[in-house]
């Protein structure tokens, strides 16, 4: 049988298996040295003052008083059948919205004419018309003309060119 008590320090929920009455814990949520109640007894108060001083430990009685002698207490957390709060609530879009498939994130990609030239030859068209054709007419939002200036490694020269800009929800 558990005991559940209430830390006196947080009053975090604990429970600790019987054997473990009487006994001086850290608790797992702040700490501190509590000492578990016997059972029956909930404590959420101060704790009680500490009786005298421990006298010294003989030398054979130490190896016993060890860490590797005591026996371990396994504290349990209470689970809720519940689930937990929510901590930031976000607003759910408009039905409007989420029938037009407006659920997908707004995507941009650009396509510039230089990078489409390979060897003398022009693929700019076949790579927009690609790149169309997988984000298919219905997820298709805008594209726009883009015109910019860059310099040419090659001739040493800026250099305008044009490409184009598509939105698009994916």
């Amino acid at each position: 049988m558990d005991i559940i008590f209430n830390c006196p320090n947080c009053d975090q929920e604990l429970a600790v298996d019987q054997s473990g009455a009487g006994s001086q814990i850290d608790c797992p949520s702040c700490n501190q040295t509590i000492t578990i109640p016997v059972s029956g007894k909930v404590t959420t108060g101060p704790l009680p003052p500490a009786a005298e001083p421990p006298s010294p430990v003989p030398a054979a009685a130490a190896t016993a008083a060890s860490a590797a002698a005591k026996i371990p207490l396994h504290l349990k957390v209470p689970v809720r059948d519940t689930p937990g709060e929510m901590l930031i609530a976000k607003p759910k879009p408009p039905l409007e919205i989420v029938q037009k498939g407006a659920g997908k994130r707004l995507r941009i990609h650009t396509i510039r004419r230089a990078q489409c030239v390979e060897s003398g030859h022009d693929h700019f068209d076949e790579r927009v018309s690609e790149f169309l054709a997988q984000v298919t007419e219905t997820n298709l939002v805008g594209i726009h003309v883009i015109n910019y200036d860059f310099f040419d490694v090659a001739t040493q020269k800026m250099t305008s060119d044009y490409g184009i800009m598509i939105v698009y929800r994916g």
